[in-house]
């Protein structure tokens, strides 16, 4: 959870600055994490046949694209409650698809959860900017299909390698068809690369190991943690301020996720 929140503090942190073009931010951060596994996957051994898949590749490319633009205009901690709050929902629909059935706990955890994010859109309150939350809502879909299929993954490390491998280039076009409005800074750069090989490339490997022991419902709940350790990243590297809505979701949030792994 901590490495899912750093790549929301490292993102805005490089957006808000003007540090590097979106676009730019996208390419390097695949390609990055590309490396990195693929160099951990060549020192460990692991085969790559049979590993990772294009649908998973592409739902990774989507999150990270959307996420990247959404965070141009939303602070840290507002955008990763947006994009767990819809990991949530994805989630708990594909966990129900599958045939799972949540306990009732569950249930009055995502509920909890829900009306965190609720609060936060209320009429009244300083509501996110409309483009970035919908695009935030795209990465929402993109990661929580993606958590989805790491639940059948076998080889944690190479399927994520492997996936990285498929989306990088894709990334790459990305960048090479966007306006290159934005010159991009050493500081921009170095951000992406930490982004996409420590908490994007390593910590996806990890989640992916992790998944497979955990019902969906419940691995969309605990993510709904992660907008709460990002808001402190926010507040501690970029000055960003708390606002009492934001806290009123954060204690719905955090609640619904202790009453949900009882």
């Amino acid at each position: 959870m901590t490495a899912f929140a750093a790549n929301s503090v490292l993102t805005r942190y490089a957006l808000a600055f003007d540090q590097i073009a979106p676009a730019a931010f996208v390419a390097i951060r695949l390609v990055s994490g590309a490396m990195v596994l693929g160099i951990l996957v060549g020192l460990r051994g692991n085969g790559w046949r049979g590993q990772g898949n294009p649908i998973s590749a592409a739902m990774l490319l989507l999150y990270a694209a959307a996420f990247s633009f959404a965070y141009v205009s939303l602070d840290t901690g507002v955008g990763a409650l947006i994009l767990f709050g819809g990991v949530q929902i994805t989630m708990f629909a594909g966990a129900m698809l599958a045939g799972e059935r949540p306990g009732p706990k569950r249930w009055v955890g995502m509920g909890l959860g829900m009306a965190g994010l609720a609060i936060l859109f209320a009429p009244g309150s300083a509501a996110p900017n409309l483009s970035g939350a919908m695009l935030m809502a795209f990465a929402a879909f993109g990661w929580g299909v993606y958590s989805l299929r790491g639940k059948s993954v076998e080889k944690p490390l190479p399927a994520t390698a492997v996936n990285f491998l498929i989306a990088a280039p894709f990334g790459i076009l990305i960048w090479l068809v966007m306006p290159f409005s934005i010159p991009s800074s050493l500081t921009g750069v170095a951000l992406a690369i930490i982004s996409g090989a420590a908490a994007s490339g390593i910590g996806y490997a990890v989640w992916y190991s992790v998944l497979p022991r955990l019902d969906a419902s419940f691995a969309a709940i605990v993510q709904l943690i992660v907008p709460i350790i990002a808001l402190a990243g926010g507040m501690v590297f970029l000055g960003e301020a708390v606002t009492v809505t934001f806290a009123i979701s954060t204690v719905l949030i955090l609640g619904g996720v202790a009453y949900a792994a009882r």
